[in-house]
């Protein structure tokens, strides 16, 4: 298994970005191997013969298929964590170096530079931001928000399997089994936090400060962008190698087009363009498909409280063992959250703590408001159809917001 290889993390319904992120690579890098992880079932029809893909590694493939491990995760926690134990099963299995990419980039060259810095790095990242910002918004919209959410985009990662690249991936995987929660209050981001101490652990590690790659709205202040798809994309006068659409589907990424990219036709055809591929690919038919362990078995939302609750309470994982299954009442997680769990109105109204960061607040009162939409008797299917993909639409975009 010498040589390079690339794989992103999924769930299906991010298959669509997923084939247009390989079919990028294959013009690019057609030698490279490509693997996607799906963290998930396969869509109907599914067949890897046809898809861009040389592999498709799953959940149990990495070892990661305890129902209660799965439970405790939401769905972003979990293709995250999948990263690190992906990571090990391709250098394990003597990939020479090794990139991960987001699946929602897009790669329109300069590959070959990302293979001869691993000649030189074990660990290449590259930073949300290389340049200081200068207005106050643009430090509280991407400074601010980096010291949030981590410093570096773990959109992209690349490992060079040496002594050196393999603690790393140790490492960085065992951190991810255990802790890999969106979880704020306690310093946790997902993968990408954890990653802020890799410069202090590892010193082999490169930074990538090269303007051409991870483009994304988070650094455009610092970054021209020009051109066009037939003549070429430029940054700061070089080639583009990769751009970060990240957002499309909250709608952030557009507004923070308009406020950080204005007018500039080029940012605006590669959006036009990767809203017509990805609708190529699927997105239309697969883009809001709810991934399967996002319901219990029976196909109620799990909550983000239940699965709080439920990785932080070892004697409820003792009883529940497979907290998805719901069909017998006394080992069913479901049935004993709706004995136990407090009622609307033993909850009382919501509250936070005085000092508790605004957009953190905002996350929790909008988890607060839809679960209660969701148990309220005197709401029917319909009201509840509305209200909630609009709660969910507003705690995607409170994710802007400090906290």
């Amino acid at each position: 298994m010498v040589g390079v290889h690339v794989f992103t993390s999924i769930t299906t319904n991010y298959l669509p970005k997923a084939r247009v992120l390989a079919e990028s690579i294959r013009r690019q890098a057609p030698d490279f191997y490509i693997h996607l992880v799906l963290c998930d079932v396969p869509p109907p029809g599914f067949n890897l013969a046809v898809e861009p893909f040389d592999t498709l590694l799953t959940l149990a493939d990495l070892g990661l298929d305890d129902p209660a491990w799965l439970f405790s995760h939401t769905v972003v926690e979990l293709c995250t964590a999948a990263k690190g134990p992906a990571l090990q099963h391709l250098l394990r299995d003597g990939a020479e170096k090794v990139f991960y990419f987001d699946p929602d980039i897009v790669v329109f060259g300069r590959l070959d530079d990302l293979v001869e810095a691993l000649d030189r790095h074990c660990v290449l990242l590259t930073p949300h931001q290389s340049v200081p910002e200068e207005g106050d918004e643009a430090v509280r919209h991407n400074e601010i928000c980096s010291l949030r959410h981590g410093v570096f985009n773990l959109g992209f990662l690349g490992v060079r399997n040496d002594g050196e690249g393999r603690r790393l991936a140790d490492w960085w995987a065992e951190r991810l089994r255990r802790y890999c929660f969106d979880d704020p209050v306690r310093g946790l981001f997902t993968d990408q936090r954890w990653m802020d101490l890799a410069p202090c652990f590892f010193p082999g590690l490169g930074i990538l400060r090269d303007a051409g790659f991870n483009v994304a709205t988070w650094n455009l202040t610092h970054r021209q962008v020009a051109g066009s798809l037939g003549d070429g994309i430029r940054v700061n006068g070089e080639p583009l190698g990769f751009y970060h659409f990240s957002g499309f589907d909250s709608g952030a990424q557009e507004r923070m087009l308009t406020q950080f990219g204005g007018e500039n036709p080029a940012l605006w055809e590669l959006r036009g363009w990767y809203l017509a591929e990805c609708d190529r690919h699927g997105q239309i038919e697969l883009g809001t498909r709810a991934a399967e362990h996002s319901c219990f078995d029976n196909g109620t939302l799990i909550e983000p409280r239940q699965r709080v609750l439920y990785r932080t309470r070892t004697d409820l994982q003792r009883a529940f063992p497979d907290p998805f299954a719901t069909k017998d009442p006394k080992s069913s997680y479901l049935h004993w959250w709706r004995v136990n769990a407090p009622s609307d109105a033993a909850a009382g109204s919501f509250q936070a703590p005085a000092d508790a960061p605004y957009g953190l607040v905002l996350r929790e009162f909008l988890d607060y408001t839809a679960a209660r939409v969701r148990r309220s008797p005197r709401l029917g299917r319909w009201s509840r159809a509305c209200l909630l993909p609009a709660l969910t639409l507003a705690r995607r975009l409170s994710r802007l917001l400090p906290g």
